[in-house]
């Protein structure tokens, strides 16, 4: 066995960690696709004063999946918009920017923070980049998102699966801008099984947290702190910088 391969290889108790996390983590996916079909609407979080936040959830899932953050954020102040017409988010990242773009105009936004998963973290770093030029997204926190793509992907037997192979043209292009990598923070857990190889994005701030899972993560209250406190945390620097211009 090549050193590459030793490398590589998984201890036997790795691989049933590993699998137990597996198995959480498409459980906490089942729940909230069941949870998809109950009363909530998205209406109920559009109140508030505070910064506006536009939610992209990932691929397959609904905006329900961003539920546990949006209700932190919600009771703090904050109105939260869900980009419905994405529905499961199976079209192209370029055409999905447009669509959260649509919502900043539609509902006059500005100074907005993007709160996104997976997929839609790729969707939000588009739409900084290229749909944005009057900087109407302030910022961005993604969570768990393949901004190097998934090695998972070469297998992947339909397109909106296998556009996360970091050769795919968008996300290679992608990959190299990174003006906007500034304004983003990324969240993750020590160990995703959807993105082997994590969500660490050069020039942003990256936090990682002791979590295991892609959609559990979510879910997880440490997620909610972390979060909470790169929200909170700018607000309050913004704050202050108001405070010394007058």
């Amino acid at each position: 066995m090549s050193e590459t391969e030793r490398r590589a290889a998984i201890r036997p108790g790795e691989a049933i960690k590993r699998g137990a996390w597996a198995i959480r983590d498409w459980a906490y996916a089942a729940r909230w696709q069941l949870q998809s079909l109950g009363p909530t609407t998205a209406d109920d979080y559009r109140s508030g004063i505070r910064q506006p936040i536009i939610v992209v959830p990932g691929v397959y899932e609904t905006w329900h999946f961003m539920r546990p953050l949006m209700e932190a954020l919600h009771d703090r102040g904050h109105p939260i918009y869900v980009v419905t017409e994405l529905g499961h988010n199976l079209h192209d990242v370029p055409d999905s920017a447009d669509v959260v773009m649509d919502v900043v105009e539609r509902e006059g936004l500005d100074k907005v923070l993007l709160l996104t998963h997976s997929k839609g973290g790729l969707i939000g770093k588009y739409a900084m980049a290229h749909r944005d030029p009057h900087r109407r997204i302030e910022r961005m926190v993604a969570i768990a998102s393949p901004f190097a793509g998934s090695s998972y992907a070469r297998f992947a037997p339909v397109h909106h699966l296998r556009v996360f192979r970091a050769a795919d043209p968008v996300l290679a292009a992608l990959a190299r801008e990174a003006d906007a990598n500034s304004r983003i923070t990324s969240v993750y857990g020590e160990f995703d099984t959807m993105i082997p190889g994590g969500s660490e994005l050069a020039g942003a701030t990256n936090v990682k947290l002791p979590t295991h899972g892609h959609f559990s993560i979510l879910g997880d209250p440490r997620t909610r702190a972390a979060v909470l406190r790169v929200i909170e945390g700018a607000d309050a620097a913004a704050r202050d910088a108001e405070g010394g211009l007058g």
